[in-house]
């Protein structure tokens, strides 16, 4: 499927990749963040639509207790983080979702708001989901420190020392958020109020917007409490080892099902990503200036993969394998004819042949990274009103259903259904947090109250009462007598529509690993350092080497993904 203007003149002869390769969970698990993802999209138009940033607020004290007020000053809109600083005692320091209390709590605000605002959001961001939020409310999150980097950084700035980069860089963070809600959730704005501006048409953008200025927030508090602690030798962050810090996230299982329950959005952003990827393969020539650059991505690649650590067991073996390829890969493109006809095909067909899918994955971010020109039109797509698309088709004919099952669901229907690891778990929602959470079938109790997840075993199941139905009679008269299926008939003509709308994975096989899905997702926001904790919630680092807002007019926007902001960077 083909919903986008290619702006090549010649028709494009290698096609979009399938979704049959595309869409197996073990390759989703290996994304990578690209030009495309939402962060680096979202600062390339604050930039190019002249955005200011500023402090409006400091009111801090010694014990780093407080609120501070962070504004983005827009064309047409204004939107303010408020920040509400605590003092946090050691043993209530979580990262898990049951926590109560944090280091920080934020909440970003639609406009500027005036000191009753402030006062209501004293009383309940706090509080986060037990507090009661706004229509001005647009997104609400809380974060915890890195403990030991930060006080690091306030122990070598208080002395008049800089902190030690090498630290800086295996950490990657000064805080961590465990959580950014938005669209209405705990009377937060919904997204339809604010989808139609320019700045949030692509995915997600309200909440990256917020984490962007927390970054800013966490260096302005380590400095801050660095000076209360020897006013007169502290120091400030020197800038290019504030461009080193990130903001750290912790995310579980409840973003998982995320992907599963949003089939055509999933659509929008794996087809945006595959239409950059086939446009740069169907270039006929390059040239010097695009090859170099890209030769130099793959080299600050390489020091960033050095940097890359974690001690889950799976993907530390990825990343090893990834540090040898990525040497290979420069040995090779020593000797690579630039000059062939479609040297960017011949390049991804030979890493798709020689190298593991991590790898693979990386190359396609990394072959997108110099065509901005090429594709980044293709980043306000990524983004869909899901509600029209909530029909079924009553007037189809079974056979005409049947005949989009073996197409689309061929890879569910070879799936045995009865073999018990193949059902293995089962998705549920928490009690105490309303959060999605995965359960052993065969050993935890609760499966009859399993989420509607598993679209593999119900589009089999599909098939199956199909089978002894008139092929010629509509799936409404079917749906009559089996409303059951609904779901499943409608995800069906969905897939139909919407190539990459499906994860073509049993999402409740004993092998399944749900990781997958976080990173997947989280790859379209712009993460790396992807570190798993277990096979259920990772940690990743978000905007490590991008500008902060308050330099954002001299600095470049797109050259910090990999990397490059500085000859010396060791990401």
């Amino acid at each position: 499927m083909r919903s986008i203007t290619n702006p090549i003149d010649s028709p494009l002869s290698i096609p979009l990749r399938p979704a049959s390769e595309v869409m197996n969970l073990e390759r989703m698990g290996c994304f990578h963040q690209t030009r495309l993802s939402f962060m680096r999209a979202l600062l390339r138009n604050l930039k190019a639509d002249g955005w200011r940033f500023s402090r409006t607020k400091w009111d801090v004290n010694a014990a780093g207790v407080g609120v501070a007020i962070y504004q983005a000053a827009g064309p047409e809109r204004t939107y303010s983080l408020v920040c509400f600083a605590h003092d946090l005692p050691p043993e209530k320091r979580s990262d898990r979702v049951i926590a109560e209390q944090w280091d920080a709590t934020f909440a970003l605000f639609d406009g500027v708001p005036t000191s009753e605002d402030i006062e209501r959001l004293s009383a309940n961001v706090p509080y986060q989901e037990a507090g009661q939020l706004d229509q001005t409310e647009l997104t609400l999150s809380r974060a915890n420190r890195s403990v030991r980097l930060f006080n690091h950084v306030i122990d070598r700035l208080s002395q008049g020392m800089q902190p030690d980069v090498e630290m800086i860089d295996q950490v990657g963070y000064l805080m961590r958020t465990t959580a950014v809600y938005g669209n209405g959730k705990f009377g937060l704005s919904d997204r339809e109020r604010i989808a139609g501006r320019k700045e949030f048409l692509g995915a997600f953008r309200s909440e990256l917007l917020a984490v962007w200025l927390i970054r800013w927030f966490s260096a302005d508090i380590v400095e801050h409490l660095a000076t209360v602690r020897n006013p007169g030798t502290a120091v400030k962050l020197d800038p290019a080892i504030r461009s080193r810090l990130g903001v750290g996230n912790s995310t579980g299982l409840g973003m998982a099902p995320f992907l599963v329950t949003h089939p055509a959005l999933l659509h929008t952003w794996v087809q945006a990503r595959e239409e950059a990827l086939a446009r740069v393969r169907n270039l006929e020539f390059t040239t010097v200036e695009k090859s170099s650059a890209f030769l130099k991505v793959v080299e600050n690649m390489k020091r960033i993969a050095s940097m890359w650590h974690t001690d889950n067991v799976r993907q530390a073996e990825r990343i090893d394998v990834l540090k040898n390829e990525l040497q290979a890969l420069s040995g090779t493109l020593q000797s690579f004819d630039w000059k062939r006809a479609h040297p960017w095909n011949h390049l991804y067909q030979q890493v798709a042949s020689d190298h593991s899918v991590e790898t693979q994955e990386l190359v396609v971010s990394m072959m997108i990274e110099p065509h901005g020109e090429l594709v980044d039109e293709l980043a306000d797509t990524m983004a869909i009103n899901e509600v029209p698309l909530n029909g079924i088709d009553g007037s189809k004919t079974i056979k005409s259903v049947m005949t989009i099952l073996y197409e689309r669901y061929d890879w569910a229907l070879k799936t045995n259904f009865q073999n018990p690891d193949e059902i293995a778990r089962f998705w549920y929602v928490s009690e105490e947090k309303l959060e999605p959470r995965l359960g052993e079938r065969f050993e935890e109790p609760g499966a009859e109250k399993e989420q509607p997840l598993a679209f593999a075993r119900d589009l089999a199941a599909l098939k199956t009462a199909l089978e002894s139905e008139n092929e010629s009679d509509t799936i409404a008269r079917f749906l009559m007598v089996y409303p059951e299926h609904r779901a499943a008939v409608k995800r069906l003509q969905l897939a139909n529509k919407f190539e990459y709308s499906e994860i073509h994975s049993n999402l409740i096989a004993s092998d399944m690993v749900p990781v997958d899905l976080l990173r997947c997702k989280l790859s379209f926001f712009g993460a790396n350092k992807f570190d798993p904790r277990s096979d259920r919630w990772v940690r990743i680092t978000m905007y490590q080497g991008a500008p902060f807002p308050d330099e954002i007019d001299d600095k470049e926007v797109d050259e910090w993904a990999f990397g490059t902001i500085t000859e010396d960077a060791k990401y």
